[in-house]
């Protein structure tokens, strides 16, 4: 059986594997995965640093040929990448090459680092006073992903950390690891230098090892919000500086004048792509008005299309969910929704009793909160809908959930959406648009459950978090007040 190694200082290290990969659609055994002992990540915390000192003094021309070499890498190595994916997480092929090409976006955005690193200068701010700032890096950034996007995240996190000066120690989600070796065995093969970037793999006691090691100056976290809560104040509490990514529950706003088509089809990617384990994926449509009957059939007739299969067969519209536990957890959502009195329009939860992890999907109506299907983020292939009589009650909806990571409404109203961006509590908004991620050069994050720390993630905030901004306040003495001739004419 295959263990899944370590990547340190340029070499990949094999280690004990006691963790267990899945393939999510047969359900059997991938791979093992090691645990790294605190001995270990010691080690590896001393090389990044070592690595970090020689790394923040390169050249912002050298640095930018790493990045773009490779960004052609990753082009050359898509199929294999997006079959490394497959295997482990489940999504199928086309998804896999769709969440590479985000990841690619964030790389092509770190090639411009010489412009997003530049410093100002103000001249004579006093009497023969110059003020310049520059940006130079934090030093060594601890990266913990999570399952859903084993390729994207890392890139979102690690390409502009990078880029700044910092060396990383990425510790990918042990339940889909295989694509942040590779991702290393590729940024060595572009030329980054020996202990820039490492990989860890592990288990909790690993990831809290990381947030208290003193040699690790800031953390980037993408997960669930219990989990970035501990992240944030844990690293907090440590010294570091924290960007910690949470949970959601992203709602997608029907107005009575959208074209309805439009939103169904966009309720059926955004609820059931990558069979809904998407911190962007939307989990509650809110119909507003007496538009409810008719968007529920028309979701309804489009879900009943759906193919769902393994990644990788080409026929598939998803894939599996990535373990049985999570495929147990979302059958039991399903299963209890009727005593909350929620209508099961379609159950999808009979796929759970074939080989694998698989859920089919399931369309909820009449969802509200205080209704676990409703505040839960399901995070699997679950649309629930919800019937709400005004504009306002939807935006009340919205502003009352906990998390406030994506939104999107649907209308031909330019000045509803208008007003609809401005009052929502969210921080992510998309007009017509079902998933809102924004492209490479804005920065992903949520507010409120969704984000602890004040940071989002790559474009221009990313380079600010891997960052510090110095100061340097600069007075030359006149040569008329120099003790030493250097042959300047004086002033009689």
């Amino acid at each position: 059986m295959r263990t899944v190694p370590y990547f340190i200082n340029d070499e990949r290290v094999d280690g004990e594997g006691d963790l267990l990969v899945y393939n999510p659609a047969t359900g059997e055994v991938n791979a093992h995965v090691p645990i790294a002992d605190a001995q270990l990540v010691d080690n590896v915390v001393a090389i990044a640093r070592n690595a970090a000192t020689t790394w923040s003094n390169s050249s912002l021309s050298q640095r930018t040929n790493v990045l773009f070499t490779l960004r052609q890498l990753l082009v050359e190595h898509a199929d294999e990448m997006a079959a490394i994916i497959t295997q482990e997480h489940g999504k199928t092929i086309a998804d896999a090459k769709g969440e590479l090409a985000r990841g690619l976006e964030n790389v092509e955005y770190a090639c411009g680092l010489i412009e997003h690193l530049k410093g100002d200068f103000s001249s004579q701010v006093a009497d023969g006073v110059d003020v310049h700032s520059v940006r130079e890096p934090v030093g060594v950034v601890a990266a913990i992903t999570p399952f859903n996007f084993p390729i994207m995240v890392p890139l979102w996190m690690t390409a502009n950390a990078i880029a700044s000066g910092n060396a990383v120690i990425l510790k990918p989600s042990e339940r889909d690891p295989s694509a942040a070796v590779r991702l290393a065995e590729l940024l060595k093969e572009a030329g980054l230098p020996a202990g820039v970037f490492n990989v860890l793999h592990g288990n909790a006691d690993t990831v809290t090892q990381l947030l208290e090691h003193p040699g690790i100056d800031a953390i980037s976290f993408v997960g669930s919000t219990p989990v970035a809560r501990h992240v944030y104040l844990t690293g907090t509490a440590h010294g570091k500086r924290v960007q910690a990514l949470g949970g959601a529950k992203n709602h997608m706003v029907v107005l009575p004048d959208a074209d309805l088509d439009i939103a169904a089809n966009a309720a059926i990617n955004a609820g059931f792509g990558s069979a809904g384990e998407r911190c962007m994926a939307i989990s509650v449509v809110v119909a507003v008005g007496d538009v409810g009957d008719k968007l529920v059939d028309k979701i309804t007739e489009r879900m009943d299309r759906l193919t769902v299969g393994p990644g990788d067969d080409a026929t598939s519209d998803f894939g599996p969910v990535i373990t049985k536990e999570h495929r147990d957890r979302i059958v039991n959502y399903v299963a209890s929704a009727p005593s909350d009195g929620i209508t099961v329009v379609r159950d999808g939860t009979s796929w759970a009793s074939k080989p694998g992890f698989f859920v089919g999907p399931c369309l909820l109506d009449g969802v509200k909160p205080g209704m676990k299907a409703y505040d839960d983020e399901i995070f699997g292939p679950v649309l629930g809908v919800a019937r709400v009589a005004t504009y306002a009650d939807a935006v009340a909806m919205v502003n009352a959930n906990q998390y406030g990571n994506g939104v999107a409404i649907f209308t031909r109203d330019g000045n509803a959406a208008r007003l609809f961006s401005r009052e929502v509590t969210v921080g992510m908004i998309g007009v017509n648009v079902p998933i809102p991620v924004p492209v490479a050069s804005y920065s992903f994050g949520g507010w409120k459950n969704s984000l602890f720390g004040h940071s989002h993630i790559y474009g221009p905030e990313g380079f600010a978090f891997y960052t510090r901004a110095k100061v340097v306040t600069t007075r030359w003495p006149l040569p008329s007040e120099s003790q030493i001739d250097l042959g300047f004419p004086r002033t009689r």
